[in-house]
């Protein structure tokens, strides 16, 4: 079994029907699908019934969160490869899957670009990620878990912090990058992602626990480093505008310099 995609829901009846339309319309077929639903009384059981003959394996019962439903999905899942798409996100097209694995990729994890779509004015907005990963990136972003495909093997020493109830994907990310697990980015979009998910907005709480995954995760003697940095780059975004400050442009870009290098070879030293 190539592929394992994972579905969480709980009481999202509108979209768990969208992103199974997704799923069952796609050309690529070596896949199995789990749904993990947390006991929903919306009407979503009754698609899941509907579509039982589609689906590998789905239970619904009360979870302890979204992470929790997650690592209940993994304990389930046989195939080479995992996906975690949850309900109401839906794949980009009907032959994205067939795309990502038209040929073997030398990585542990996948990630690939996705689109944004926002109910405001901002409509929709194609996100795409970098070639190259650091500790730096993940520090001021990270990437979209839908988008992200993941080797099987590293679930049997890992699993996703139910610790945390916002944030335990990006702290996968970064546990994964600092352990020396090889990322590989393929310039596709892969999904379609709504910013209405509770991780997509920055209230207080989302940020006392990125605070928290920075503290757990990221060693101590590089976050002021790391933080410098974060500083120096949106001086450096802000200054960019105006043309009377080129020399302090100048001599922010000499400290970001520097300072990449000291980030990366705190990473090189760890990953030895």
């Amino acid at each position: 079994m190539k592929l394992s995609i994972i579905t969480i829901n709980y009481n999202n009846q509108t979209g768990l029907k969208r992103t199974i339309d997704s799923v069952i319309s796609q050309s690529f077929s070596d896949f199995e699908w789990i749904i993990i639903d947390g006991g929903s009384d919306d009407g979503s059981r009754k698609i899941l019934e509907q579509h039982s003959d589609r689906i590998a394996y789905w239970i619904s019962e009360p979870d302890k969160g979204i992470y929790n439903a997650m690592n209940k999905g993994i304990k389930q899942a046989k195939g080479d490869w995992f996906l975690f798409l949850n309900s109401g996100d839906w794949l980009f097209d009907n032959d994205v899957l067939t795309k990502v694995f038209d040929s073997p990729h030398d990585a542990d994890i996948i990630y690939g670009d996705a689109m944004y779509h926002w109910s405001d004015t901002r409509g929709t907005q194609l996100v795409q990620k970098p070639d190259s990963l650091s500790l730096y990136y993940f520090y001021t972003d990270t990437l979209c878990h839908q988008a992200t495909f993941y080797k099987s093997e590293i679930f049997k020493t890992h699993h996703y912090n139910e610790n945390f109830r916002i944030c335990s994907d990006w702290a996968l990310y970064i546990q994964l990058l600092t352990e020396g697990y090889k990322f590989l980015h393929l310039p596709i979009c892969i999904t379609n992602f709504p910013q209405d998910g509770i991780s997509t907005h920055l209230n207080e709480s989302h940020l006392a626990e990125r605070r928290r995954v920075i503290e757990e995760y990221i060693p101590s003697y590089i976050i002021p480093d790391l933080e410098r940095l974060r500083i120096i780059d949106e001086r450096k975004k802000h200054i960019a505008s105006h043309r009377s400050y080129q020399s302090i442009m100048s001599r922010a870009e000499k400290r970001v310099i520097r300072m990449e290098k000291i980030v990366r070879l705190i990473e090189k030293l760890r990953s030895k």
